[in-house]
């Protein structure tokens, strides 16, 4: 399982025989716009005030630390639907119980700013959004690049989207899922040389002073060094000189959230893999699939794959791929020996798959594809220069990275 930053560069297109445009995303905070889009209106009446805010080159969860911060009240009491990277602009709804909505109205963050507040009769929770819409501008692409674009957006609002994991999954450096499958092999040492130490490309001033003085063995010189920049890397360096150098207590000193994002990034890298070996074919069904019901999320087995194909046709249904865990139902025939295959050349055992000491994953199946809904495109020129503007609306869990890379056909 080389890192991910290399994988992710092999995945391959589903429009492989469509030239693409170049260029390059989020050059500026207004070239990527991210619009959530909730699951239910507020009815304006309740003990949980909604906000709906705009925040700029912040994650979701570093907003939420900040709200909270000026409010007086614990990150934990503030719900969100779904999160968002640093990069560009997000307009996203959360909630927090028993506060005055003029608190919120007035509150001055800078990066941060409230569009609107209401109230409702519940807080708002993870996966309570219908969609995202994204506009997105692409710049430094081909002359002309409509002409190449349209053909693209056609064969995805056609066939249906690829519905890779993006490369925000596995973190700045590519290693999420390679730290986390050292995890479920019980290999503690790999994993905490992983996320200490072994400067990359990517690693400059203080990070790579850390990772160096990590490497080098001096850990109370390299928390030291991460403080400056990480301190939850300082607090699991720290965790391990007190621990005369016992890696999997030191782990264990690892953030719960932390734990579960590297372990289940290797259920993405597994889902990407499986989904590009079936890029092909993401709209045809096989005989032992587990389809997808587009309306509702509900699985089924295929029987008869081409009974069923009218209704992948007709994008009612899909087929999916394996987001490996305990409760996870296997798919049969061809689909699932393909899965089988990839699990095993992964290195991982289905057993390991479903570890345990906080590592457990409970497994679902994810859709190999997802509709592109209300697409849209043009070209023109701003202050910055010229553009190439997509817009489109995607289901929840679905990366809008992966319809700009069918666009630009290069890395971002």
């Amino acid at each position: 399982m080389e890192a991910n930053h290399r994988h992710q560069t092999e995945l391959p297109y589903l429009t492989t025989d469509l030239p693409g445009t170049g260029g390059v995303i989020k050059r500026y905070d207004e070239d990527f716009i991210v619009e959530e889009i909730p699951l239910y209106p507020a009815c304006g009446e309740g003990t949980h005030t909604y906000f709906m805010i705009e925040k700029r080159g912040l994650t979701t969860l570093a907003a939420i630390r900040l709200i909270a911060r000026a409010l007086g009240r614990s990150p934990r009491d503030i719900g969100y639907a779904g999160l968002k990277d640093a990069h560009g602009v997000t307009r996203q709804m959360l909630s927090i119980e028993h506060i005055n909505p003029a608190r919120i109205e007035s509150l001055e963050l800078g990066r941060i700013r409230a569009l609107s507040v209401t109230r409702h009769g519940n807080k708002i929770k993870l996966g309570h959004l219908a969609g995202n819409r994204f506009t997105i501008k692409i710049r430094q692409t081909v002359a002309s690049p409509l002409s190449r674009t349209g053909p693209i957006m056609d064969v995805l609002a056609t066939r249906g989207l690829p519905n890779y994991f993006g490369p925000q999954r596995f973190g700045v450096r590519g290693d999420n899922a390679l730290i986390g499958r050292a995890v479920l092999q019980d290999d503690y040492d790999e994993a905490i040389a992983l996320m200490l130490g072994r400067p990359g490309p990517v690693d400059h001033a203080d990070v790579r002073n850390a990772r160096e003085l990590f490497d080098d063995g001096d850990l109370e010189a390299s928390a030291v060094a991460w403080t400056h920049t990480f301190p939850e890397q300082a607090r699991i360096c720290r965790a391990l000189v007190k621990s005369g150098g016992d890696t999997r207590k030191a782990w264990r000193a690892v953030q719960h959230t932390l734990r579960k994002l590297y372990v289940s990034a290797v259920q993405s890298d597994l889902f990407n893999r499986v989904l590009a070996r079936r890029i092909t074919g993401i709209d045809r069904l096989e005989t032992g699939d587990i389809a997808w019901k587009h309306r509702n999320g509900a699985c089924f087995h295929v029987e008869d794959a081409a009974r069923e194909q009218a209704r992948c046709d007709a994008f009612e249904i899909s087929p999916t791929g394996p987001l490996f865990g305990r409760r996870m139902t296997e798919a049969q025939g061809a689909p699932g020996g393909l899965e089988a295959e990839v699990l095993a050349g992964s290195g991982l055992t289905k057993e390991q798959m479903h570890a345990k000491e906080g590592k457990r994953l409970d497994g679902a199946r994810r859709p190999l594809r997802v509709p592109l809904l209300s697409p849209d495109l043009d070209a023109d020129t701003d202050d910055h220069g010229p553009y190439l503007r997509l817009s489109f609306q995607l289901p929840p869990g679905a990366y809008a990275t992966s319809v700009t890379r069918e666009v630009c056909k290069q890395d971002q």
